[in-house]
């Protein structure tokens, strides 16, 4: 299983986990000094979540969670939401 957005493709990316010590100026101390700098991994939020495709077809996929914020997939619906009968709307108002 692979550890990218199978919508927009977002994969892990490289940086660098920064160490320091000391006290900032801005909170009385003389300054931070950087003791360290190491590799690390950034890794995209991925959830496992069920999709409606577009020719109507159920499927689980691997999505990062700005996709499905954003609405680039579709989430399949489990159970249709509660509706009122159609004449009780009028009552409801009133």
């Amino acid at each position: 299983m692979t550890q990218a957005c199978e919508v927009c493709g977002k994969a892990p990316a490289m940086g660098n986990s920064v160490t320091h010590r000391g006290k900032a100026k801005y909170l009385g101390g003389v300054g931070t000094k950087i003791t360290g700098i190491s590799r690390r991994q950034f890794r995209p939020n991925l959830q496992n979540v069920h999709v409606t495709t577009p020719n109507g077809t159920h499927k689980t996929i691997r999505v990062c969670t700005q996709c499905i914020r954003s609405g680039a997939v579709t989430k399949t619906v489990r159970r249709a939401p509660f509706r009122l009968p159609a004449g009780e709307t009028a009552k409801a108002k009133s």
